[in-house]
């Protein structure tokens, strides 16, 4: 195989990938890394693409603006399961591949968002400042028992989110548009429409795919049927939520709270007003980010692209 470059938008690959790394380089691959620890812009990108026969993306943006930039572009290994940054269109039309790696994160993003349910219930993150700083407020929480968490999907990682909480003596309700009832029965989740997870649920977890029916599901209307008690947690994509609506639901004190992963622009601007609230928490898209899911999802990815160097069907393959 004639010597490849191959860029890699995700970050972190040289410590948390270094299998993949090598799988790559063993096989006369040149690696480009991200230099940034964030994802690139337009711009940035630019430069970057010129001469690369394949990326492993992140969640940067690739379309046709960057594709024309990018004669060799003959793969993309999207680095996690969403899609939503990439146009696959035109990626084909550009006779582009491209892949992803479904399941392959599930776990550490449902172990997240249980983390944030109880981080945010409990005001852990209050709590800590308090002691680091010995003010000793000593902010009073709300149990989870008892509680009812409506799933708004309920594909792998909502499905690994109702395994775990079922040690915590809750009520789980989910929504999707094509669910799986023996799953559900196995895992004691009652399926109900969009508008009753909203309605009875004291957490509503996102978990839908960011496709354009699905943009801005979560505007006033839907923040309008929540309890004013309840709480809302996304760790899916940001274009699910209008984030001016929940600015408003949790400033007005339509909703107790929430804890987003994700944004509509990221990285997420300094000035944007939703992390001036005290009753948001808030963390930078980072669900996936565990050691276990670099190792899986990099050579997974690394895989992929020697499949198509070598003229191979890749696993996963897109459009």
């Amino acid at each position: 195989m004639a010597a490849k470059k191959v860029l890699v938008t995700a970050t972190n690959y040289s410590a948390l990938c270094a299998e993949a790394k090598q799988l790559l380089e063993d096989a006369g691959c040149e690696i480009v890394e991200n230099q940034l620890g964030r994802p690139h812009t337009y711009e940035e990108l630019i430069p970057l693409v010129g001469d690369i026969d394949a990326v492993v993306a992140g969640v940067d943006t690739w379309d046709e603006a960057v594709f024309k930039h990018a004669p060799k572009l003959k793969a993309i290994a999207r680095f996690g399961v969403g899609v939503d940054n990439i146009d696959l269109a035109q990626a084909k039309a550009y006779g582009i591949q491209v892949t992803n790696v479904p399941g392959g994160n599930a776990n550490a993003v449902a172990e997240l968002t249980v983390g944030l349910i109880l981080s945010m219930m409990r005001n852990i993150p209050a709590l800590q400042e308090s002691a680091k700083r010995a003010y000793w407020d000593r902010r009073v929480g709300v149990e989870l028992a008892g509680r009812t968490v409506g799933l708004l999907g309920f594909g792998n990682i909502a499905q690994m989110v109702a395994r775990k909480l079922q040690g915590f003596d809750v009520k789980l309700i989910a929504y999707d548009k094509f669910p799986s009832a023996a799953k559900a029965e196995a895992l004691g989740v009652e399926l109900v429409d969009s508008d009753e997870v909203l309605k009875q649920s004291d957490v509503v977890s996102m978990h839908l795919p960011s496709l354009k029916e699905t943009h801005h599901m979560m505007s006033d209307a839907q923040f309008g049927l929540m309890k004013e008690s309840a709480y809302f947690v996304n760790t899916a994509r940001g274009a699910l939520v209008d984030e001016q609506a929940l600015y408003r639901a949790l400033q007005g004190g339509r909703i107790a709270g929430a804890a987003i992963d994700v944004y509509e622009r990221e990285p997420v601007a300094a000035d944007n007003p939703l992390l001036k609230l005290d009753n948001l928490l808030a963390t930078p898209h980072t669900a996936a980010e565990t050691e276990e899911t670099y190792r899986r999802v990099g050579l997974a990815t690394a895989q992929a692209l020697l499949d198509v160097f070598e003229g191979r069907k890749p696993a996963n393959l897109l459009g």
